[in-house]
């Protein structure tokens, strides 16, 4: 295992590593002490990057490489099988001036407040098809329900990776999930979706990627990755944020309907596209960004004091 250490000022803006894997953007991560979501402070996490992957970087390597990642201190301690560095600076955006992308954000009462209490707060760069398939399956289910269900495909159809007498499980491949019948997903919790990822599979690796849509204006790419079975707009958006890199993407979940219902009616435009739209106009290019720490702000409990409602 090869070890290493990025220092936190590296990272513009700060970082906070357990808000970043446990804000409801990524699901393939693990923690150690498998206590993903429940609040604890956080240890170690892990995850399996595949090298083949043309988006990854290094050498292909058939049954991936582990990386283990902490925050200590001043400075996130790694574990890997490869360097870690490059892997790490490209999955959790470390590289992204956070300071520079509140500054551009308009000011707004909500979205101060969740700034201020989520600092350090990173979009994640995730691999795309292992991001499809995730947000496919987050259908009117917690956070934790669909890390869960991540977790047991990945130890059902993935392939294995044996480091220092410890198991780890990758995400599976599109010919693996595509090989898998649809009892048998059922049998990982995915109920109604189990169609909808088998079918979704069997397109990736048949060929269509996601990662195809890259290139393409916004709205054009949303509406290619809608062509996936199960995808519908705002997993299509959560595609384009969470992996593909299109930082203007706000994907509309309850949360941030809520949110548009409370605070910004004006922008309730009846349809999701023209919705969409009118956020994007009014938080700019990083609107993306705003979507997280929002979401983020307000799962947690988070709120608006009556003197910010009020002026």
């Amino acid at each position: 295992m090869e070890r290493g250490a990025i220092p936190i000022e590296s990272c513009p803006g700060g970082m906070d590593l357990r808000l970043t894997l446990e804000s409801g953007q990524s699901y393939l991560w693990r923690r150690d002490d498998d206590r993903m979501y429940d609040g604890a402070d956080g240890g170690w996490y892990h995850t399996v990057v595949d090298c083949t992957d043309p988006r990854s970087t290094g050498s292909p390597s058939e049954s991936g490489e582990l990386i283990r990642v902490r925050q200590r201190d001043d400075a996130l301690e790694w574990e890997s099988t490869t360097d870690a560095v490059p892997h790490l600076r490209r999955l959790l955006r470390l590289d992204d001036d956070l300071d520079a992308i509140v500054d551009a954000t308009p000011a707004d009462p909500l979205i101060d407040e969740a700034y201020a209490a989520h600092r350090g707060l990173r979009l994640v760069r995730d691999p795309p098809f292992p991001c499809l398939i995730s947000f496919i399956c987050s259908a009117q289910m917690r956070v934790g329900r669909i890390h869960g269900m991540q977790v047991t495909l990945a130890r059902e159809f993935g392939d294995t990776l044996v480091v220092d007498g410890e198991t780890y499980h990758a995400f599976p491949k599109p010919r693996q999930l595509a090989a898998a019948s649809v009892e048998e997903l059922r049998g990982c919790s995915l109920g109604y979706r189990a169609p909808y990822v088998k079918e979704t599979a069997e397109m990736v690796a048949d060929g269509d990627r996601p990662e195809d849509a890259l290139g393409t204006a916004y709205e054009d790419a949303r509406e290619r990755l809608t062509r996936f079975v199960g995808v519908g707009e705002k997993v299509a958006d959560c595609v384009l944020l969470f992996s593909l890199g299109y930082l203007e993407a706000v994907p509309l979940d309850t949360w941030i309907r809520s949110a548009i219902e409370e605070h910004y009616p004006d922008c309730d435009r009846g349809s999701y596209r023209e919705t969409s739209r009118a956020i994007r106009e009014r938080f700019g290019e990083y609107a993306g960004y705003v979507q997280t720490y929002v979401f983020h702000f307000l799962r947690t409990g988070g709120s608006v004091p009556e003197t910010h409602e009020n002026s």
